[in-house]
């Protein structure tokens, strides 16, 4: 039996870019249009390039998926080596189309190569956090079946949220009204948004820094467990906000594994260039701990 080949898209963003050479992931790169430019994501447009033109005034963005042909092609490419591949991608209600050009493109190969494509439900950390551990498991000689349950048994403990400064590049990818979006700018409400059943909902609501601190603590006190906990923010060091999130996990958990990351710009297309968030995927309880 073949290796299964594990592919995603760019909207995954990884703590640790070497995995992709690694495991030989393949990463299909999503477009970027800023005004009438437009970019490829880890080609031509990287985190730090996508918040230097944001800073400069340049319009809101948009994310634009990988066509059924840039699929197709990749997709063929690996069925010269297997017949076996596992393509995983953000939520269908926060990305429109990526997951459906996927599958679209997946049909061409029907009878040469068994093609599962998944929405998972979410995007960025979370994304990648389902995809380094399907590409670990192949590694390891899994078989598809395989990976795909344990990937689905993952999706209902992967969590994220974030915290925003501003609605306007949601309301410019539709992800909030216009309305929501002017009432929120004259009340100088920042929300918190998570993602529930893949759609970005807002879950509360704050007006200073601080408090957006404490609501990000608040969130990760609640978990029993935390196997996986990542820190998203928008530049390559530790900026203000951050150590006083870091100062306050420390205090609460008696520990500094906090790791950070700067996310990517597709996300920075959806949320703002000036957001926060955690990605957490949630441990299971002990159950013979439960027992006793």
């Amino acid at each position: 039996m073949s290796k299964v080949r594990i592919v995603t898209d760019s909207s995954a963003h990884f703590l640790h870019p070497e995995l992709i050479e690694r495991y030989d992931i393949q990463v299909v790169p999503l477009t970027i249009q800023i005004g009438t430019q437009t970019f490829q994501e880890g080609v031509n447009l990287d985190a730090e390039s996508f918040l230097r033109l944001a800073s400069h005034g340049s319009p809101p963005a948009k994310v634009l998926p990988p066509s059924v042909e840039q699929f197709a092609a990749i997709y063929s490419k690996l069925n010269r080596q297997t017949d076996q591949i596992l393509s995983l991608h953000p939520s269908r209600q926060i990305i429109n189309q990526v997951w459906d050009h996927a599958r679209t493109a997946s049909k061409a190969l029907l009878g040469r190569c068994e093609i599962a494509t998944v929405d998972t439900l979410t995007i960025s950390a979370g994304l990648a956090m389902l995809v380094e551990n399907a590409a670990r498991m192949a590694d390891d000689g899994a078989d598809l079946d395989e990976i795909v349950r344990e990937v689905r048994g993952m999706l209902p403990r992967i969590y994220t949220v974030f915290y925003v400064e501003t609605l306007d590049y949601l309301r410019h990818n539709g992800l909030l009204s216009e309305a929501q979006s002017i009432l929120g700018g004259m009340l100088s409400i920042k929300p918190f948004l998570t993602i529930e059943e893949g759609e970005l909902i807002p879950m509360e609501k704050v007006r200073t820094q601080t408090q957006a601190v404490d609501k990000l603590v608040e969130f990760i006190m609640e978990f029993a467990s935390v196997e996986q906990l990542i820190i998203l923010q928008n530049s390559s060091y530790a900026n203000e906000q951050t150590r006083q999130l870091q100062d306050r996990l420390t205090a609460e958990l008696g520990t500094k594994n906090f790791p950070m990351m700067t996310y990517g710009p597709s996300l920075a297309a959806l949320i703002g260039p000036d957001g926060m968030g955690i990605a957490v995927y949630e441990g299971l309880e002990d159950e013979e701990e439960d027992e006793d």
